[in-house]
């Protein structure tokens, strides 16, 4: 059997993965072996974890906006959203929901024109409201 020489790069490796284990605690950052079973399941779950905080990010603005339309103009989020889409507004979810929280007087003139539009009502735009 011939010698295979690679104890070089075997150690690049266990190194690469040891640096990537740093913090973790006890054995998990310095054995090669446990380290690196950890590092795998922490890279599977940091893949998981981007994909779960779009959709809980989401959730979070459907909540907020939801919140927000039911209770200054009683009109449930799911009528809002449709008049938005059939008035083609480019706004997603995130910037209305950024809107009616940093500024809702913006946020209040873009209900009027929908209300304007599909319920044929005049509002006033009060600004001392906020």
């Amino acid at each position: 059997m011939v010698r295979i020489k690679r104890g070089n790069i075997a150690r690049k490796r266990r190194k690469k993965v040891l640096k990537l284990a740093k913090g973790f605690k006890g054995a998990h950052s310095k054995l090669f072996r446990v380290a690196n079973q950890q590092v795998m399941k922490a890279l599977k779950y940091s893949y998981v974890g981007r994909k779960q905080k779009k959709r809980v990010f989401r959730r979070l603005w459907i909540t907020r906006i939801n919140a927000i339309t039911r209770n200054r103009y009683n009109k449930p989020y799911n009528k809002f959203m449709h008049e938005i889409k059939k008035e083609n507004i480019g706004l997603n979810r995130k910037i209305l929901s950024g809107l009616a929280i940093l500024d809702p007087v913006t946020f209040d003139k873009i209900n009027c024109h929908l209300d304007s539009v599909f319920s044929s009502k005049i509002c006033d735009n009060k600004q001392d409201k906020y």
